[in-house]
């Protein structure tokens, strides 16, 4: 399994419990795969450098997790297709 870095943007305009029930249900996305979550910070609401999706502003999160290459593309596709979720970045970190 390799290790990577998920940050991800939930947008803000939804009540707070649908922001972490988001969250919440991404992170199962990795561990029904057997996937492993070593790390999972809330960096917290902050203003976006310009308007996505005419949202302003957006919970932030980080993720760090160890997990097959089919685990991740499967999570790709479904966190590009959740409406609540502005913006992801996954990025592959070097070494095991």
């Amino acid at each position: 399994m390799d290790k990577y870095e998920i940050m991800f943007i939930v947008k803000n305009t939804i009540e707070d419990e649908i922001v972490k029930k988001t969250a919440d249900s991404l992170k199962e996305l990795i561990t029904n795969d057997k996937g492993n979550i070593i790390d999972f910070k809330e960096i917290g609401k902050r203003k976006l450098a310009y308007p996505i999706k005419k949202e302003v502003t957006g919970t932030y999160y980080v993720m760090t997790v160890e997990a097959n290459h089919d685990t991740i593309k499967e999570f790709n596709r479904k966190v590009s297709i959740n409406e609540n979720v502005l913006r992801h970045l996954i990025i592959k970190k070097e070494g095991k």
